[in-house]
Formats: structure tokens, sequence, C-alpha cells
């Protein structure tokens, strides 16, 4: 047990499995669809049949490279594939095909961005120990229960049985849950933005199982590990990891033995409970596939698949703060989806200016397409034509409540902005002469409040600014009138 006159911390390591998105499944033909009836799409090879043969897919070796590279991992030379006994009703071979002691990529690291609550925000590089290559286990339903029989049942779907997987282990290099959230929430981002998969927790695309000890101080042998399943959120992969620190920590102080085990997060209940003993690797007695030969990426192959490559997150947000003047905040909103980011780009590049561009991205956009579930790609105001706005509001043409009293038809219909202020007769009053003729009639319909002024009372002239705007239905230039008005004011 840890010494005693230390503060606790938390070492936490994460094993992430990444549903690679091929349209046929890891070493057969057979269909990756997602929601389809159960058991429609398995075939011989899944099922282990006798006589069946696995043939390794290569659009799955590409995408676990691709993924490794973006990972900052060092791709093997020669890799295998071993089997890894494994009996459980959803994995009809009893055996499952993963890697073991060589693996097809090892030693990466990724820079994560953790805001907590009431602390400034900081960067942490969090070391990856590996990934491999593996395939996915069917899927149990407990159904409920057989009154007749007096006994409870389950049904296995093995529809996803034999799905490509990446798993990707990170070192022991994270400390809280707010940290596990964001390590976990940035593997999601690089994989999307890569291609390879959707990262769609509900459906199962992504999924983390937590390891977590607890120790008293920093130079403290490592606690009792403890795995965590049945995460389906990055909030549900925090609280099950802030909870699970107080429970161990609470047992130690306590007196209570830790145990290696395998827990799972009750999310209606807040808490973790016991699952069953956790294995070790000697207990699934792996031994090199048979059917399988040693997989080799040749210097030729690696590199191209390097050059095929997008800016990743990390890069995005640090060229926006770097090369566009953006916060920190900012440029992380606008870098958590790539079809952001790249509507983002488009409406730089077209000429807008990058801060006020990102404002009404990040505000009366994202409402916009999260409101009604779409993606950026998928919007009528084009990047284009949100440049153009928002350079007419610069140039003076038009306000900024003008801007948001056109931006509706905008998003719903599309076009552009200036057609639709010169249809409606919806442009900027910016001759002085207009705006003087309506200054001098406002402060004749006004004097008591015009001589209330000149006695002292100087925030009447918001009264006059906002009577000025009602005048003009919000049309007149607010930084010339004011100027005007001032200057009429004083007499």
């Amino acid at each position: 047990m840890p010494e005693l006159d230390a503060a606790w911390e938390a070492v936490i390591g994460l094993e992430t499995h990444v549903q690679l998105g091929t349209h046929s499944k890891i070493f057969t033909s057979a269909s990756t669809s997602f929601g389809d009836d159960p058991n429609t799409h398995i075939d011989p090879v899944v099922c282990g049949l006798p006589g069946t043969l696995p043939v390794l897919n290569q659009k799955v070796l590409e995408y676990a490279v691709k993924a490794a590279m973006a990972l900052n991992l060092k791709i093997a030379a020669h890799s295998k594939f071993d089997r890894k006994q494994y009996f459980y009703p959803d994995l009809p071979k009893n055996y499952q095909i993963s890697q073991f002691d060589e693996p097809i990529a090892e030693e990466g690291w990724i820079e994560v961005e953790v805001a907590e609550k009431g602390k400034a925000t900081y960067l942490k590089k969090i070391g990856i120990e590996r990934l491999h290559m593996e395939e996915d286990a069917g899927k149990l339903v407990h159904a409920g229960s057989d009154r007749l029989a007096g006994s409870t049942y389950s049904l296995v779907d093995y529809n996803r049985a034999g799905v490509a997987l990446a798993e990707i282990v990170s070192k022991p290099d994270l400390r809280t849950g707010r940290e596990a959230a964001e390590y976990a929430s940035e593997i999601r981002r690089i994989v999307r933005y890569l291609g390879v998969s959707d990262g769609n927790m509900q459906e199962g695309s992504l999924r983390c199982d937590v390891n977590i000890s607890v120790r008293r101080g920093s130079n403290a042998p490592f606690g009792t590990k403890v795995e965590i399943k049945n995460m389906n959120s990055f909030s549900a992969i925090q609280k099950a990891c802030e909870y699970e620190i107080q429970r161990q920590i609470k047992a130690y102080e306590t007196g209570e033995k830790i145990v290696q085990e395998t827990r799972l997060w009750d999310e209606s209940k807040q808490l973790t409970k016991s699952m069953r003993s956790k294995e070790g690797s000697s207990d699934y007695r792996y031994f090199p596939d048979p059917d399988l030969g040693p997989i080799e990426v040749s210097e030729k192959l690696r590199e191209s698949w390097r050059a095929e490559l997008p800016e990743l997150p990390a890069a995005k947000r640090h060229r926006y703060a770097d090369e566009l003047g953006l916060s920190a905040y900012d440029a992380r909103v606008l870098t958590d989806e790539l079809s952001m980011a790249n509507y983002f780009e488009s409406a730089v590049r077209s000429g807008g200016q990058a801060k006020a561009i990102a404002n009404w991205i990040t505000g009366d956009i994202a409402a916009h397409v999260n409101s009604n579930k779409l993606s950026f790609a998928q919007l009528l105001l084009t990047p284009e034509n949100l440049a153009q706005m928002v350079e007419m509001i610069d140039q003076g043409k038009i306000s900024g409540k003008i801007a948001k009293e056109i931006l509706p038809d905008l998003l719903s219909q599309g076009g552009s902005p200036k057609a639709i202020v010169d249809e409606r007769g919806l442009g900027m009053i910016s001759d002085p002469q207009a705006i003087t003729s309506i200054v001098e009639e406002l402060l004749l319909a006004h004097p008591n409040e015009v001589e209330a002024f000149r006695g002292g009372k100087n925030k009447l002239q918001g009264f006059f600014v906002g009577q000025l705007m009602k005048k003009t239905n919000g049309k007149a230039d607010p930084k010339l009138a004011n100027q005007i008005l001032s200057k009429k004011l004083k007499g």
C-alpha cells in the first residue's frame, strides 16, 4: 500500500477501441452496415467454421497505419496476428484474432488541451503505448426473463462480430477525469479528421475502457488497477473516473482491500459496480494465428499514406491562434468538427475577417446547425456569402443588427446578403447630410431633453441614439450618427 504522508494521486490509462469505417469486415467481405436486422451480416469466416480462412482487408491496414501516424506512433516494419482465447457467447469462434506482442505501431503521443473548471486551461502531452488491429465481438442483448422456465435469458447479435477495430492503449499519464475525457475526445477528433471512423459513441464506433488506480504522491508505487467499462460519452468517462478515484481513496483509508477487477459505470445511479475479476494476459493463452501471415508495410507504402494525412486538430488550433490571432477558446471550438473548420477556412479565404467570421460561426450559425441537426457542409449559407455579409458590416454598408435580421433567411434559403439588402432597402444610411437632417428634427421634437442634456445629464445622449435608430429602422451608421448627434447636442 502507498505511503500515508503524501496527497493522493490518481493514475489513469485508457484503452480506446475505434471501429474502422470500412464497408466490409476485417477478415471477410461481410457487410459492416449498422442498424440492420440481427445476424444478417455473418458468414462462415465470422463464425469460424471448419475449412474457412481469414484474409486481411487491405483498407483496414491502411486506416490503422494512418491512425497510428496521426498519433505519432512508430510503424512496425513487421507485425503479426495472434489468437486470444476468449470464451464468451458474443464470440462465435471462441477466440478473437488480435495482435499481442508484435502490434502494428508503438510509442507515440498526442497533445490535449485541458480546461478544468475554476482553473487555467493547460496543454498536456499524453503518451500512447501502442495501436493494434483486432476483430470486434458480437453484441449481447439482455432481453428479460422467461416466467414459465423461471430464468432470465439473453439474445446475441453477431452483426458486429468481425468488424475491424484499432485498439489504442495510452500510457498511464492521465491524472484526472477531465484529462481522461479530453484525451478520448481528441482521439475521436483525430480519427474523424482522418476519415477512418465516424467515432459515433452511441453506435459503439468508439468505446473506451478506463484503467485507474490511486497512490500516495507522485513518487509512490502504482496501486491496484481497476478497469471500468460501459461508458458511452465523454461526460461519463469523466464522472466514472471521479467516482472511482474517491471510492478507492476511501477504501484505502478505511483499510479495505482494492482488488483487480472489471467494473461497470451505472449512468442512472452515477456509480461504478463490480462486474467480474480481471483477467491477466496469461489467461488468454495467446499464440500466433496459423491462418494469417506476417504483416509487412514497406517504406514506400508508409510514405504514400503519410502524404495523404490531413492537417490535424492540434495543428489547426495552433495555426488559428498564431496566424489568425484567434483566442484559444475560438480555435478549440472551430476545430472540434472538420466540417466547421473547413467552413471557417473557406469564409476567411473569401475575404472575411477571421475574428468576425469566428464569432458568427460559433454563435448564431452553430446554434442553427445544432437545432436542425445539420453539418456545416449542408448549410445553405455558403462560406462565400458569410464573408460577403461580414465585409458589408466592416464597410459600413449594413449594421450588425441588420445582419442578424437577414441571417435567418440566409440560413433557411441561401442567397446573397447584398441582394437581400438591396431588394429590401436595408442598406445603412451613411450620408452625413441625411443623418444631420434627422438629428435636427429629433432635437426640435424633444426640447426638454435637449435642455436637460445641456444641463449636465449626459446619459440622455443614449435616448437620442435610440430615437434616431427607431426613426431609421436601425439603418443609420452608428458611429457617424453618434458623432453628429454629440456635436449638435453640445450646440
